[in-house]
């Protein structure tokens, strides 16, 4: 029977996140590890391990799903233990917000970089041709589009797009609140909010009005916030997309959600009866509508 507390908190942490290649130390320090299922160089694990006498007690969680959880050797904690667990925890969200900071920081430098060193996109990249979408204040490096990310006015971000459709935003780089504009926000006119770049050119080139391009469904909300304090004369419009055949209609629920906390407009593709169910936004239906023409 396992006695060691160490070794007992080791299968804790197993049992939580599966198996990992390590022996934690209890110094009461933060101590980062990789989680099974994550990307291979990531370290989203973390966990603080105090040892008094023969019992230990333990906090850990994941900075990837926000989980967070507590554990001890004996059945009930000690109150020095609540306390010195409590300070522990502090001190490693103040120590992950750092390294977040630090790390966004870099990735905008980068940014940056690689966009003054970048030209103008060719209006025949792979990407383009497959979308049917202009290049618009898209730059290329190489064959890989770069695609814009701002917050607060501030280029922070570049998603890459090689010419096989394959998407890496810049490692580190902030997601959350950034979008990629197209068009100039018009006071009193119409500004949609969709997800990809090229659902966003798609809309810009059909209405003409100014888009932002939240690059991911998760992200809709956050942009839509900013968006309102930067431009809170525009008509703000979110252009969801239709996941139809993905359980629960991720594209459409967060979509839904963000336009009724935002207390703005919400629209979606309006599909034709025969058209397939494999469509799921305003470039995919434009695609059909044209193939079928």
């Amino acid at each position: 029977m396992i006695s060691d507390p160490v070794a007992l908190f080791r299968g804790e942490l197993v049992g939580k996140f599966g198996q990992l290649d390590l022996l934690p130390i209890p110094d009461g320090k933060i101590h980062r590890f990789h989680i099974a299922g994550d990307r291979a160089d990531s370290r989203n694990g973390w966990y603080v391990l105090h040892a008094s006498g023969l019992n230990c007690a333990a906090a850990f969680g994941s900075w990837k799903t926000g989980e967070r959880h507590t554990w001890s050797s004996r059945k009930a904690f000690r109150p020095i233990e609540t306390g010195q667990l409590r300070q522990q925890l502090d001190q490693a969200r103040h120590h992950r917000e750092a390294e977040r900071c630090q790390r966004q920081q870099a990735a905008a430098r980068y940014a940056c970089q690689l966009w003054s060193q970048a030209g103008p996109a060719e209006p025949h990249h792979p990407y383009l041709a497959n979308k049917r979408c202009q290049a618009h204040n898209l730059r290329q490096r190489g064959g890989v589009l770069l695609v814009p990310l701002y917050h607060a006015g501030e280029l922070v971000n570049l998603q890459r797009i090689h010419g096989d459709g394959n998407k890496r935003f810049l490692r580190g780089g902030r997601i959350t609140g950034c979008y990629a504009p197209l068009g100039n926000p018009v006071a009193g006119k119409p500004l949609y909010i969709c997800e990809g770049w090229a659902t966003g050119a798609t809309l810009h080139e059909s209405t003409g009005s100014a888009v932002a391009c939240a690059m991911n469904a998760g992200n809709l909300l956050p942009a839509g916030q900013e968006l309102q304090r930067r431009y809170p004369d525009t008509e703000l419009i979110i252009a969801g997309d239709d996941d139809r055949q993905t359980s629960g209609n991720p594209g459409r629920t967060a979509a839904t959600a963000a336009a009724n906390t935002l207390s703005i407009g919400l629209v979606f593709p309006a599909w034709p009866e025969n058209a397939p169910l494999s469509l799921t936004d305003f470039n995919d239906l434009r695609q059909w509508r044209e193939v079928r023409a």
